[in-house]
This record gives C-alpha cells, sequence and structure tokens, in this order.
C-alpha cells in the first residue's frame, strides 16, 4: 500500500503515473524528473512490461539517438501500435539529452491532439531546472510534472525487502539509492558505486550539461563544503572563505541553487513572513541524501566538529532532507538566542521540530516554545534519541514527541 505521506517515491509516483495512463489518450504529457539512481529508468521500463505489445521505449542518451531519423522513428512506431492495439505509450528516457527537446516535444505533442491519435507520452530528465524550464517556457498547459525524488527508509524496505531497522541504519550511514544496497557488505565497491556512479556524472556532466557553468572546479568546491557542513546554518561570506577558488557571493548564491535543483543540496531559508529578511539570512546547508555524504573520502579540513556532534549534525541533516524529499516546505528559524531545527509546512500540516540526539533538558525546548508562542499555527515537535524517554521534560507542554528513528520511518506523529 502506497504510503500518502511521501508522494514522490517510487511507488507512489508509480501508482500515479499507472493511473493516469489508463485515462482516455491521448492526455498530458507526463514529465518525469529526479535524480540519479532512484529508478526513473527501472519505472519507464516497468511501464513498458505493464504495457506490453502497447509501448515503447525510447532512450535519448543512447548513440542510436544521435542518428539522422531516431526522433521520427520513434513516434512512427507508437503511431503504428495505436493504430493496431487501440492506444499505445510513448517512453521516452532522458529526454533532456535531445536538442531543442521542448520543441520537438510540443510539436509532435500538438500534432497527436490535433489528429486524435490514442499515443500518451512519458518523458524522464535528470534536473528539475532543465525539465521545469524547458516545459513552462515551450510547452506551458501541455504536460504534468512528477517528481520521483530520494527514497525514505520505509521505501527501501517496501521495494527491496529488508528490515525496517535494517533500511534504517542503511539509509542513515550510506544513503537510500536503491543501486547501492547490492553491496551493502562490500564497503569498498559501495563508495565507489556512490561516487562513480552518482556523484561524478552529477558533477560532472549533469550539471554540466544543462546550466551554464564558468567555474566548474567552483561548483565542485561548493558541494564538498557544503557536505563538510551537513544541517550547519553556513553564511555565503564563510561559504566563500572556505572555497580554494573564489567567486562572487552572488555566483555562490547562483551555484546553491543549482545543487539544489540537481537534487544534491538544499540551501534551507530561514522561515520568516518578510520576503526580505528572508532573503537576507544565512541558509542551513542540507545533503539530501546520505549516500552523498557518505561518498565523500574525506571531509573539509577547517571547522572540523566533535564526533558526537558529527553524528548529530548527521541525523538531523537527514530529518530535514526527509522532508524535503516528502514535498514538505522546509526552513528553519533563529531569533538569538532561541532557534527551531525545522520548520515545516505541506501535507504533512504546520510543524517546528527540535531535533535532539543526545539528553534532553528544559532549557532546549526554549526555542521551540517560543516560535510556537509566535506563530500559533504550527504545532511543536521534539525529535530525540531512541530509548530516552523525554515526557517528564515536556510534561505540561503541548510538544509531541518521537525518536529520530520513527520519524526516519514514518515522519512526525499522524
Amino acid at each position: 500500500m502506497v504510503d500518502k505521506r511521501f508522494p514522490h517515491t517510487y511507488s507512489a509516483v508509480r501508482e500515479t503515473l499507472l493511473a493516469r495512463l489508463a485515462e482516455r489518450p491521448p492526455g498530458k504529457v507526463q514529465l518525469l524528473s529526479g535524480p540519479r539512481q532512484v529508478g526513473k529508468t527501472h519505472l519507464l521500463l516497468e511501464i513498458a512490461e505493464a504495457f506490453a505489445g502497447r509501448a515503447v521505449y525510447a532512450a535519448a542518451d543512447a548513440p542510436a539517438a544521435a542518428l539522422s531519423g531516431w526522433w521520427e522513428v520513434q513516434w512512427a512506431e507508437a503511431e503504428r501500435l495505436a493504430k493496431e492495439k487501440g492506444s499505445a505509450v510513448l517512453l521516452l528516457d532522458e529526454i533532456h539529452f535531445l536538442p531543442a527537446w521542448e520543441r520537438k516535444l510540443k510539436a509532435e505533442h500538438d500534432r497527436v491532439v490535433r489528429q486524435r491519435r490514442a499515443i500518451h507520452v512519458v518523458a524522464t530528465g535528470s534536473s528539475s531546472l532543465q525539465i521545469g524550464r524547458g516545459a513552462r517556457e515551450t510547452m506551458a498547459g501541455r504536460f504534468e510534472q512528477l517528481r520521483l525524488l530520494h527514497w525514505p527508509a520505509s521505501e527501501l524496505a517496501r521495494q527491496l525487502g529488508l528490515a525496517g531497522a535494517e533500511a534504517l541504519d542503511f539509509s542513515l550511514a550510506h544513503g537510500s539509492f536503491p543501486g547501492a544496497v547490492a553491496f551493502r557488505r562490500e564497503p569498498d565497491r559501495l563508495r565507489a558505486f556512490l561516487r562513480d556512479a552518482i556523484l561524478e556524472p552529477a558533477l560532472g556532466r549533469d550539471l554540466l550539461s544543462f546550466e551554464t557553468i564558468r567555474k566548474p572546479a567552483l561548483l565542485r568546491q561548493l558541494f564538498a563544503v557544503a557536505a563538510g557542513h551537513p544541517a550547519e546554518i553556513v553564511t555565503l561570506q564563510k561559504l566563500r572563505g572556505e572555497l580554494a577558488d573564489s567567486g562572487a557571493l552572488e555566483t555562490i548564491a547562483h551555484y546553491l541553487a543549482v545543487l539544489e535543483a540537481a537534487y544534491l543540496v538544499a540551501a534551507v531559508p530561514k522561515y520568516s513572513q518578510h520576503e526580505i529578511r528572508r532573503r537576507a539570512s544565512p541558509p542551513k546547508l542540507v545533503v539530501l541524501n546520505q549516500g552523498l555524504l557518505a561518498s565523500l573520502l574525506e571531509a573539509p579540513e577547517t571547522l572540523e566538529p566533535s564526533a558526537a556532534d558529527t553524528a548529530g549534525r548527521q541525523i538531523e541533516n537527514a530529518c530535514i532532507a526527509l522532508a524535503w524529499n516528502a514535498g514538505q516546505t522546509v526552513s528553519y528559524w533563529r531569533q538569538e538566542p532561541h532557534e527551531v531545527d525545522l520548520v515545516s509546512s505541506g501535507s504533512w500540516g504546520p510543524w517546528a521540530i527540535e531535533i535532539k540526539t543526545g539528553r534532553v533538558a528544559t532549557r532546549d525546548l526554549a526555542g521551540l516554545l517560543r516560535f510556537v508562542g509566535l506563530h500559533r499555527q504550527f504545532r511543536p515537535l521534539l525529535v530525540h534519541a531512541p530509548g530516552r524517554d523525554p515526557s517528564s521534560v515536556v510534561a505540561g507542554t503541548a510538544i509531541a514527541t518521537c525518536s529520530w528513528q520513527e520519524f526516519l520511518l514514518q515522519g512526525p506523529p499522524a
């Protein structure tokens, strides 16, 4: 059964896509974006199997796609199947590798609709920036966008048959890329997979293919520094100070946005009801999959925290990344001397969340109580370490509680 709290998982997107393909064709083009190695190609192949005899699968990053007439052949085959079988599904994988893909797709879709061809179209791409921008600028009104994002631990358990505890431990230490699970008992191969199949192609090919990057070395350094400070609030000036290849603050801010569009690092803003204050505040850096942290061989040399602080930051990072990948609007809040780790709104409801991985004292809840006193629409939640009972600390307050293990498997309490 699909967990509605996580609408961007493999199982949820598959259910949505199959429901839309069951509608009368031709419908809207289904544009599916998401990071590398989360199952986009596997999903298209599964759909091709479900529509066996009526589906055409074509990979736009294959060498054959560069040949003259390749595009026309795929549409001709889909039209043939639609005529013979009554309907067809055209599955175009990694479509952003085709030059001017949005104009080509718009022209074909308009022709299919005009001629009333019974063809559904699904196209995938690895970047929300590339796919979203091309669709908005050229295909307005002709598409629906789906996002298949980084998996929560519960999806690893559901899809790969892992026990919940095993899936949680693996996702926290090594990330939730499903292809990495096969190497979970071979740490050297696991790290090589994360580096060579995910991180290097994302930084070295994907980003450069959809965005003009004038300083690729600076982009790489920025990712490495961000990954060295998971769940930390870092000013742009401080980031620039840690980069070997310095750049303007505007360039660093732009590259952070590019990393978020590629589903690598999110620059989580400060919560504020005033846009100017929100934009002027330093971001909290959140790596969107723990596997991206595990892929790095060594951490940045500066600002090296203690081992205990590192573990706490990684757990906080995992909790915030879970909310981001579940489609929630995430931010943090700070009003000296008070702070709230995560402010979340969306389908989960409005939550103010404090994440504590060690002992919890009453004074640790001061920021949470201050925030919900100012913003009463938010429910307060304390995410605590497993085995630590915080009931005496939250007694007499409206603060809900759950362990970080429960949060990473299920999200906030219902």
